[in-house]
Protein backbone atom coordinates (compact mmCIF):
# COMPACT_ATOMS: atom_id res chain seq x y z
CA UNK A 1 0.00 0.00 0.00
CA UNK A 2 1.17 3.20 -0.72
CA UNK A 3 1.61 6.60 1.61
CA UNK A 4 0.66 10.02 0.97
CA UNK A 5 1.74 12.69 2.98
CA UNK A 6 -0.58 15.77 3.15
CA UNK A 7 0.93 18.86 4.69
CA UNK A 8 -1.86 21.06 5.23
CA UNK A 9 -2.61 23.63 7.57
CA UNK A 10 -6.49 23.90 6.55
CA UNK A 11 -7.01 20.58 8.38
CA UNK A 12 -11.17 20.12 7.04
CA UNK A 13 -9.55 20.28 3.23
CA UNK A 14 -6.71 17.87 4.86
CA UNK A 15 -9.11 15.33 6.37
CA UNK A 16 -11.23 15.44 3.29
CA UNK A 17 -7.90 14.62 1.54
CA UNK A 18 -6.81 11.81 3.86
CA UNK A 19 -10.63 10.15 3.65
CA UNK A 20 -10.38 10.02 -0.35
CA UNK A 21 -7.09 8.44 -0.50
CA UNK A 22 -7.84 5.80 1.94
CA UNK A 23 -11.49 5.15 -0.08
CA UNK A 24 -8.95 4.21 -2.69
CA UNK A 25 -6.76 2.05 -0.78
CA UNK A 26 -3.52 4.65 -0.09
CA UNK A 27 -2.95 5.08 3.21
CA UNK A 28 -2.68 8.93 4.07
CA UNK A 29 -1.69 10.95 7.14
CA UNK A 30 -1.50 14.75 8.10
CA UNK A 31 1.54 16.09 9.11
CA UNK A 32 1.01 18.00 12.74
CA UNK A 33 4.58 19.45 13.43
CA UNK A 34 4.78 22.48 11.23
CA UNK A 35 8.13 23.71 12.66
CA UNK A 36 9.52 20.38 11.39
CA UNK A 37 8.06 19.01 8.81
CA UNK A 38 11.06 16.62 8.06
CA UNK A 39 11.16 15.27 11.43
CA UNK A 40 7.51 13.16 10.08
CA UNK A 41 8.90 13.14 6.92
CA UNK A 42 12.17 10.87 7.77
CA UNK A 43 10.14 9.02 10.27
CA UNK A 44 6.74 7.97 8.16
CA UNK A 45 8.72 7.79 4.65
CA UNK A 46 5.49 8.38 2.32
CA UNK A 47 5.49 7.55 -1.07
CA UNK A 48 4.17 10.77 -2.59
CA UNK A 49 4.13 14.33 -0.70
CA UNK A 50 1.05 16.86 -0.96
CA UNK A 51 2.09 20.70 0.15
CA UNK A 52 0.52 23.73 0.45
CA UNK A 53 2.69 27.05 -0.61
CA UNK A 54 1.30 29.04 2.69
CA UNK A 55 1.82 27.34 5.97
CA UNK A 56 2.78 28.18 9.24
CA UNK A 57 6.82 29.02 10.21
CA UNK A 58 7.79 28.06 6.90
CA UNK A 59 6.57 27.78 3.42
CA UNK A 60 6.20 25.06 1.31
CA UNK A 61 8.79 25.81 -1.12
CA UNK A 62 11.40 25.57 2.14
CA UNK A 63 10.00 22.47 2.76
CA UNK A 64 10.57 20.95 -0.99
CA UNK A 65 14.01 22.11 -0.89
CA UNK A 66 14.61 20.21 2.26
CA UNK A 67 12.94 17.17 0.86
CA UNK A 68 14.98 17.39 -2.47
CA UNK A 69 18.37 17.33 -0.37
CA UNK A 70 17.15 13.81 0.77
CA UNK A 71 14.96 12.50 -2.11
CA UNK A 72 13.18 12.24 -5.06
CA UNK A 73 9.44 11.27 -3.55
CA UNK A 74 7.16 12.94 -5.85
CA UNK A 75 5.95 16.15 -4.45
CA UNK A 76 2.90 17.62 -5.42
CA UNK A 77 1.63 21.69 -4.75
CA UNK A 78 -1.88 22.16 -3.37
CA UNK A 79 -2.80 26.38 -3.22
CA UNK A 80 -5.25 28.49 -4.01
CA UNK A 81 -1.85 30.45 -5.15
CA UNK A 82 -1.78 29.13 -8.77
CA UNK A 83 -0.30 31.97 -10.82
CA UNK A 84 2.37 31.41 -12.85
CA UNK A 85 5.01 32.53 -10.32
CA UNK A 86 4.08 30.04 -7.88
CA UNK A 87 3.88 27.50 -10.70
CA UNK A 88 7.20 28.43 -11.91
CA UNK A 89 8.68 28.40 -8.37
CA UNK A 90 7.31 25.30 -7.12
CA UNK A 91 8.18 23.38 -10.60
CA UNK A 92 11.73 24.94 -10.00
CA UNK A 93 11.98 23.69 -6.26
CA UNK A 94 11.25 20.27 -7.24
CA UNK A 95 7.99 19.62 -7.30
CA UNK A 96 6.53 17.16 -10.07
CA UNK A 97 3.20 18.63 -10.72
CA UNK A 98 0.96 21.57 -9.58
CA UNK A 99 -2.80 21.50 -8.46
CA UNK A 100 -4.81 24.77 -8.21
CA UNK A 101 -7.81 25.22 -5.27
CA UNK A 102 -10.09 24.96 -5.11
CA UNK A 103 -9.84 21.05 -6.62
CA UNK A 104 -12.37 18.10 -7.17
CA UNK A 105 -10.65 15.38 -4.68
CA UNK A 106 -11.60 12.96 -7.74
CA UNK A 107 -9.15 14.63 -10.14
CA UNK A 108 -6.58 15.17 -7.36
CA UNK A 109 -6.59 11.31 -6.27
CA UNK A 110 -6.89 10.12 -9.81
CA UNK A 111 -3.36 12.55 -10.32
CA UNK A 112 -2.00 11.25 -7.30
CA UNK A 113 -2.21 7.45 -9.07
CA UNK A 114 -1.13 8.61 -11.96
CA UNK A 115 2.15 10.18 -10.62
CA UNK A 116 2.16 6.85 -7.73
CA UNK A 117 2.15 4.61 -11.02
CA UNK A 118 4.94 6.34 -12.75
CA UNK A 119 6.94 6.57 -9.87
CA UNK A 120 7.09 3.06 -8.77
CA UNK A 121 5.66 0.86 -11.46
CA UNK A 122 8.91 1.03 -13.27
CA UNK A 123 7.65 0.26 -17.04
CA UNK A 124 3.95 -0.37 -18.06
CA UNK A 125 3.70 -4.12 -17.86
CA UNK A 126 6.82 -4.69 -16.22
CA UNK A 127 6.41 -7.59 -13.52
CA UNK A 128 7.30 -6.51 -10.00
CA UNK A 129 7.57 -8.25 -6.66
CA UNK A 130 6.56 -6.01 -4.03
CA UNK A 131 7.31 -6.72 -0.11
CA UNK A 132 7.20 -4.18 2.90
CA UNK A 133 6.77 -1.76 0.13
CA UNK A 134 10.17 -2.57 -1.89
CA UNK A 135 10.00 -3.56 -5.62
CA UNK A 136 11.69 -5.52 -7.32
CA UNK A 137 11.72 -5.24 -10.66
CA UNK A 138 12.50 -8.57 -12.72
CA UNK A 139 12.89 -6.50 -16.15
CA UNK A 140 15.60 -4.39 -15.27
CA UNK A 141 16.75 -6.84 -12.36
CA UNK A 142 16.71 -3.60 -9.55
CA UNK A 143 15.07 -3.19 -6.46
CA UNK A 144 12.96 -0.07 -5.59
CA UNK A 145 12.10 1.55 -1.99
CA UNK A 146 11.44 4.74 -0.83
CA UNK A 147 12.31 6.91 -4.11
CA UNK A 148 15.74 4.81 -3.72
CA UNK A 149 17.15 2.65 -6.73
CA UNK A 150 19.30 -0.26 -6.02
CA UNK A 151 20.95 -2.12 -8.60
CA UNK A 152 21.71 -5.49 -7.90
CA UNK A 153 24.35 -7.88 -9.06
CA UNK A 154 23.17 -11.00 -10.79
CA UNK A 155 23.78 -13.11 -7.57
CA UNK A 156 22.28 -10.72 -5.32
CA UNK A 157 19.16 -10.34 -7.89
CA UNK A 158 18.49 -14.38 -7.87
CA UNK A 159 18.62 -14.56 -4.26
CA UNK A 160 16.10 -11.82 -3.51
CA UNK A 161 14.56 -13.14 -6.48
CA UNK A 162 14.32 -16.72 -4.86
CA UNK A 163 13.63 -15.38 -1.38
CA UNK A 164 10.62 -13.00 -2.31
CA UNK A 165 8.54 -15.28 -4.15
CA UNK A 166 8.71 -17.88 -1.57
CA UNK A 167 7.94 -14.83 1.04
CA UNK A 168 6.86 -16.17 4.28
CA UNK A 169 8.66 -19.28 4.06
CA UNK A 170 12.35 -20.49 4.78
CA UNK A 171 14.38 -20.94 2.28
CA UNK A 172 17.26 -23.43 2.75
CA UNK A 173 20.49 -22.66 1.91
CA UNK A 174 20.51 -25.60 -1.02
CA UNK A 175 18.06 -24.65 -2.87
CA UNK A 176 19.66 -21.01 -3.24
CA UNK A 177 22.82 -22.29 -4.56
CA UNK A 178 20.78 -24.40 -6.65
CA UNK A 179 19.36 -21.00 -8.02
CA UNK A 180 22.45 -19.70 -8.03
CA UNK A 181 24.19 -22.70 -9.85
CA UNK A 182 21.78 -21.40 -12.68
CA UNK A 183 24.80 -18.55 -13.36
CA UNK A 184 27.19 -21.45 -14.62
CA UNK A 185 29.60 -20.64 -11.99
CA UNK A 186 30.44 -22.68 -8.75
CA UNK A 187 28.72 -21.51 -5.69
CA UNK A 188 29.83 -23.27 -2.61
CA UNK A 189 28.27 -22.15 1.03
CA UNK A 190 31.32 -19.30 1.61
CA UNK A 191 30.28 -17.57 -1.55
CA UNK A 192 26.85 -17.71 -0.94
CA UNK A 193 27.56 -16.15 2.72
CA UNK A 194 29.17 -13.85 0.92
CA UNK A 195 26.53 -12.76 -1.72
CA UNK A 196 23.78 -12.52 1.36
CA UNK A 197 26.06 -10.07 3.41
CA UNK A 198 26.64 -8.11 0.83
CA UNK A 199 22.71 -8.22 0.03
CA UNK A 200 22.08 -7.14 3.51
CA UNK A 201 23.96 -3.87 3.78
CA UNK A 202 22.72 -2.80 0.28
CA UNK A 203 19.14 -3.04 2.10
CA UNK A 204 19.87 -1.68 5.51
CA UNK A 205 21.53 1.23 3.95
CA UNK A 206 18.31 2.00 1.56
CA UNK A 207 16.47 1.91 5.34
CA UNK A 208 15.26 -1.79 5.02
CA UNK A 209 16.80 -3.22 8.21
CA UNK A 210 16.45 -7.30 8.57
CA UNK A 211 14.68 -7.47 5.51
CA UNK A 212 16.50 -11.40 5.23
CA UNK A 213 16.27 -12.80 8.64
CA UNK A 214 18.62 -15.96 9.47
CA UNK A 215 16.71 -19.53 10.40
CA UNK A 216 20.38 -21.19 11.94
CA UNK A 217 20.84 -24.56 10.50
CA UNK A 218 17.69 -24.21 7.79
CA UNK A 219 18.26 -21.32 5.49
CA UNK A 220 16.60 -17.93 5.54
CA UNK A 221 13.41 -16.04 5.24
CA UNK A 222 11.29 -12.90 3.94
CA UNK A 223 8.45 -12.31 6.10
Amino acid sequence: MYKLMIVEDDLGIAEEIRKKAQMWSIEAFVAQNFQNIMEEFNTEKPHLVLLDISLPFYSGYHWCNEIRKISKVPIIFISSAADNMNIVMAMNAGADDFIPKPFDLNVLIAKVQALLRRSYDFAVGAPAIQHRGAFLNTEDQSLSYDSQKLELSKNEYRILLCLMENKGKVVSREKLMERLWATELFVDENTLTVNINRLRKKLTAMGLNDFITTKFGVGYIVE
